[in-house]
């Protein structure tokens, strides 16, 4: 297995890694993430991205941390709440917005290496008394049934079953309390979710990734993005228009208030 550090700079994330890294993932996450793929990473981009979680998780926050979120989708999240379940929470990319507004959060994400990087990140904020970083998967939360206030997701959540499905939405229900909210934010399949009384929230104005150099953002671009690439380093600017990359901003969610 290659170490992250030795992967050659740039090299797009489709070729990033090979069928002899899949032996980076456990027994559990073998069993989601292969199933009814090709076991290539060349060719399975969902299995690329769960590699590059466990493989280069420094990579992938420097990805994440140039994705923000809206401030109206921040501002739209309840406040007040006395408990906060947040599902895949990666490195915290919503975690430290989401502390501020509960006097419990519990961030379950499965891959270890970013849970690491998470709960130094809650650490080094001063949180990790109210901040409890766990293992779990979407389909199986270690969490009893009403617990939570709110139940999250942001960016991580789709139909397929590896990464949510019905299965998922329904262990993302069942430990919401009754009146409680569930939320998908930046959702996609946006009429599988309307098609489960999932009400839709956007807002608007122009958005950007924001890196913190030039260099960045043309390196981050080769291997996340590589048909935007020649463009922004034809530009030369730490900011990315959404536009630019071809793909939705972080602007908008669905959810479901859980009857009582």
């Amino acid at each position: 297995m290659i170490a992250s550090e030795t992967r050659p700079r740039g090299r797009e994330l489709r070729t990033r890694y090979t069928p002899a890294d899949v032996g980076v993932l456990t027994r559990d996450e073998a069993r989601r993430f292969l199933a009814g793929g090709t076991g290539d990473p060349r060719t399975d981009a969902p299995l690329a991205w769960e590699l590059l979680y466990r493989l280069e998780p420094e990579l992938y926050d420097r990805l994440v941390t140039a994705e923000r979120i809206h401030p109206g989708v921040i501002a739209w999240l309840p406040d007040g709440l006395g408990r906060i379940v947040e599902v895949a929470a990666g490195t915290g990319r919503l975690t430290l917005e989401l502390v501020h507004r509960a006097r419990e959060v519990i961030a379950i994400e499965p891959a270890a290496p970013l849970r690491a990087v998470l709960s130094r990140k809650v650490a080094v904020a001063g949180h990790a008394h109210r901040v409890h970083v766990t293992n779990g998967f979407f389909d199986h939360l270690p969490v009893a049934d009403g617990y939570a206030d709110m139940v999250v997701a942001c960016s991580a959540f789709t139909p397929a079953a590896a990464h949510g499905g019905g299965a998922g939405l329904a262990e993302m229900e069942r430990v919401c309390r009754p009146g409680g909210r569930v939320v998908v934010v930046w959702p996609n399949e946006l009429d599988w979710l309307a098609a489960r009384d999932y009400r839709h929230v956007r807002f608007d104005g122009e958005m950007f990734m924001e890196f913190s150099s030039p260099e960045e953002a043309a390196e981050l671009m080769e291997i996340f993005y590589p048909g935007a690439a020649a463009e922004v380093r034809r530009r030369r600017r730490s900011r990315v228009p959404y536009d630019v990359i071809e793909t939705n901003p972080p602007n908008d969610l669905a959810f479901k208030v859980i009857p009582r």
